[in-house]
């Protein structure tokens, strides 16, 4: 079953004096790309946060978001009283205006605010880990919903490269027909004696070189194990994306040594179905 490396999960936890949120959203990257905004106050368990989020969402980039809102009265913020004073006392030998006006601009001043550093509280941290398990859940959910759709798709673009391949092996006989009877044509256009056996042994040596009876087991192959790693118990999206490239090197070489019109558009046909499938691929964890 594949997972999206897109989603989105929040939960939110209400304390006597204040509401905490978490929020988690995640897009596809080649690795795990965790942006964290936290305040201040929390950074110390930055790390452990982190590797909640690195064990279960393994690959993407992340933005981690915990934001606090005060609800009661505890505040640990102050007015730095001296520094105000001294930024009034300067902004007034700048500019006129009354005490209060002097005021409003000293506290919007850097370090007019001071803020003391308080110790987290055990209780308090065991709520914010909840707050993230839960959001964790609901992204992974988030992100399990998005990868049925993925399979989905990818299961429709597998049927019609089997059928375009079928259509191929159909095809394939007359084709090699054809490239006979246009080489034959050729040398019956020379007007010239040549010896018959000779000239079937170099038209059987020719026509080896378009045979694509490897390539066509192969492009099979490769369809069958795509589609049985989408269905496996974890999300493979690096390993689907390798045999996505398995793909298209059989496609590229039918269609190489396909020297026949009919043939070369069902291999753009294929191709443009592989294409789908490699863009969606960048979304699979």
């Amino acid at each position: 079953m594949i997972q999206s490396m897109t989603g989105f999960g929040k939960h939110v936890v209400q304390l006597p004096s204040k509401k905490i949120t978490i929020e988690l959203k995640s897009l596809n990257s080649k690795n795990l790309d965790i942006n964290a905004r936290i305040p201040q106050t929390y950074r110390e368990k930055e790390l452990e946060l982190r590797k909640m989020i690195a064990d279960l969402l393994v690959r993407g980039k992340v933005d981690l978001g915990l934001y606090v809102e005060i609800t009661g009265e505890e505040t640990t913020a102050e007015v730095n009283q001296g520094v105000v004073k001294k930024y009034m006392q300067q902004l007034a030998g700048i500019a006129e205006g009354d005490d209060l006006k002097l005021m409003e601009m000293a506290l919007r001043m850097p370090d007019a605010m001071k803020t003391d550093k308080n110790n987290i509280d055990e209780e308090e941290y065991t709520e914010i880990k909840k707050a993230m398990r839960h959001a964790l859940t609901e992204i992974v959910a988030f992100r399990n919903e998005e990868g049925q759709v993925l399979e989905k798709d990818f299961v429709e673009r597998l049927k019609n490269l089997n059928t375009l391949l079928e259509q191929v092996k159909a095809m394939d006989p007359e084709r090699l027909d054809t490239v006979r009877e246009r080489l034959e044509r050729a040398v019956a256009d020379l007007k010239v004696e040549v010896d018959a056996n000779r000239f079937e042994q170099e038209l059987i040596y020719y026509l080896e070189k378009y045979d694509i009876t490897e390539e066509k087991v192969r492009l099979a192959n490769h369809l069958n194990y795509f589609e049985s790693t989408l269905k496996s118990k974890d999300s493979n999206g690096k390993k689907l994306g390798f045999i996505a490239q398995e793909i298209g090197r059989e496609i590229n070489t039918i269609g190489s040594k396909a020297n026949y019109a009919p043939m070369q558009q069902l291999v753009v046909q294929m191709k443009d179905e592989l294409e789908k499938i490699k863009e969606q691929m960048l979304n699979v964890l």
